[in-house]
């Protein structure tokens, strides 16, 4: 069998950020003009966000595609979410890619568990990495502990100078296995030579999984080669999507921008023009620091579970209650651990869970804690953080009791939840206790962040 270098994950980023800001926007355009996409935008039948998004995207095409001579170098982080991080998922590993004028000059990926051994055991691990990972120092593959993505990638990029990598990064993405799935809603199944089964939008994370961990030992597979079906499946994706029609290609497009509104790519740039850019479209991952009103975002990490994610249904149930003299809230964040068995895929879930609210409230109670909680303050809000275990096959409900702050005054009433990155859609119910004591109460899908007053 003819081995291949590991490409996997850096294909699907420049499928995700080059081949589709520059194949679909640029290739298509670059003999007419971009006056031709204006024209197109105005003939699709498309939403006014999506056709802002779209020219947004365009503006990134051309700031990464076209670089006037220069190299531009970027860092690509490659989350598992199915070993759920606050940033997205588990870096297994990293790649960089190296653009000038339109072309990929250069691309390299590196396994961070052999990385994080040129880093030095000087940063302690943040609570309670040591004593559920059993680590004694924070390195790259752990980065992304924070639920704001442009801490995690400055902490990405210290920890790579820090192991004495050399490149200075014009940006850096993440991408989760989400995107995967992505590609492969539009493209249909594939198959591989020299593989078993077919690799579906439904399957093909799993089968994956199951294939460098255990399968490619059937199949006399050198552990060094066992991740070449990744390479193989992202060449194999990437001719179909080649091959598409103009309006596949804009089905593609539109579940790219749903990744990038869920927080499954996530973009942060050097040059303060496109970062504002980015932030502009809410696809920098940024915790939201000047909301003023009610404020709710619920972060896991998923420590020592394997990738028992997979497994693990949530839903949240948030009650305002508005008329007390100070606002009364209670959250109940529900986990379901379906996995049937342990074995090297799935166990026992453990999760180190953090709950921001509005920075001065006051936690009254937390119940359903494997250990006792902890406090802080950060990025504007304050954090609540408990340890969380849910075993296979059963259910775990974690309610958090506490008030608002007491100088929560506000002519009207609003809450903005925030969704983790990563993390698939999550049931979400809102009940509205009013002043006057009347109840609205509102059932919705997290799948990107949500504002209560577009909700009800």
């Amino acid at each position: 069998m003819k081995k291949y270098t590991t490409k996997f994950w850096v294909v699907f980023s420049v499928l995700s950020i080059i081949f589709l800001m520059g194949w679909f926007v640029f290739w298509e355009i670059k003999n007419q003009g971009i006056g031709s996409l204006n024209r197109f935008l105005g003939l699709m039948p498309i939403a006014s966000e999506t056709k802002t998004d779209l020219e947004t995207v365009v503006s990134l095409a051309d700031a990464v595609l076209f670089t006037e001579g220069k190299e531009k170098v970027f860092l690509i982080l490659f989350q598992n979410n199915l070993e759920l991080r606050p940033g997205g998922g588990f870096i297994g590993s990293f790649g960089i890619l190296k653009v000038k004028d339109g072309s990929v000059i250069d691309f390299a990926i590196h396994d961070t568990g052999n990385f994080d051994g040129r880093i030095p055991a000087t940063i302690l691990p943040p609570y309670p990495m040591k004593e559920t990972l059993h680590i004694d120092s924070w390195k790259l593959r752990d980065s992304n502990y924070s639920p704001d993505f442009l801490i995690n990638a400055k902490q990405a990029e210290q920890f790579y100078h820090m192991g004495n990598g050399q490149e200075q990064f014009d940006g850096v993405i993440a991408i989760t296995t989400n995107v995967l799935i992505s590609f492969l809603k539009v493209t249909g199944p594939v198959t591989l030579e020299g593989f078993p089964g077919t690799y579906g939008s439904e399957n093909a994370v799993l089968d994956l999984e199951y294939q460098v961990e255990q399968g490619y030992l059937k199949q006399d597979i050198a552990f060094g080669d066992r991740k070449s079906v990744m390479s193989l499946l992202g060449f194999e994706i990437l001719g179909q999507v080649k091959n598409l029609s103009l309006t596949k290609k804009y089905e593609l497009f539109q579940i790219i921008l749903n990744d990038l509104r869920s927080k499954d790519i996530q973009m942060m740039f050097q040059d303060e023009l496109l970062q504002e850019q980015v932030s502009s479209a809410g696809w920098d991952g940024k915790v939201d620091e000047q909301w003023k009103n009610d404020y709710l975002f619920v972060v896991d990490a998923n420590l020592n579970s394997f990738k028992s994610d997979y497994y693990v249904k949530r839903s949240y149930a948030y009650t305002i209650d508005l008329s007390s003299e100070v606002p009364q809230a209670s959250l109940a964040i529900t986990y379901k651990n379906t996995a049937e068995k342990k074995d090297w895929f799935a166990k026992d879930y453990q999760t180190f869970l953090r709950v921001y609210i509005p920075q001065g409230s006051y936690v009254r109670t937390v119940k359903g804690g494997a250990k006792d909680p902890v406090y802080g303050e950060e990025l504007k809000k304050k954090y609540v953080g408990v340890l969380v275990q849910t075993p296979i096959l059963t259910e775990k409900t974690v309610t958090f009791e506490y008030s608002l702050p007491a100088n929560f005054k506000r002519e009207w009433y609003d809450l903005k939840i925030q969704k983790q990155a990563g993390l698939s859609d999550v049931p979400v119910s809102v009940t509205l206790i009013k002043k006057d004591g009347s109840r609205e109460e509102k059932s919705f899908t997290l799948d990107q962040d949500k504002v209560l007053s577009d909700i009800l």
